[in-house]
């Protein structure tokens, strides 16, 4: 019978074999014991997703999205980037025909 012993929130049963105490599914955090209230951190608290990007994060993209996006892998392809930079990317949009013609707006 091997040998079990506690370490912090980790029970080591044997050489190979790991098993969580707090089991992450619970919702409780296993530092504090309390429980944790599914927040996204990434966008604060109160801050909305705008409903274009929250379609484009889920998965539908606007004709415009679905354009760049097949601009940008061109791009990777052609030159064997895996990640472009960020001057890149500004000459994939201007390769697309965008021109800066309004004034800055708010980013959102």
């Amino acid at each position: 019978m091997p040998q079990q012993m506690q370490h912090e929130d980790e029970i080591f049963d044997g050489p190979d074999r790991r098993t969580s105490v707090v089991d992450r599914r619970s919702g409780l955090d296993r530092r504090t014991g309390e429980r944790v209230i599914g927040l996204d951190r990434r966008r604060g608290p109160g801050i909305r997703r705008s409903e274009e990007r929250r379609a484009a994060e889920e998965g539908e993209m606007t004709a415009e999205q679905f354009e760049f996006i097949k601009a940008v892998n061109e791009y990777k392809q052609l030159n064997n980037r895996p990640f472009p930079t960020w001057t890149e990317v500004l000459d994939i949009i201007t390769a697309m025909g965008y021109r800066k013609v309004a004034d800055p707006d708010k980013i959102r």
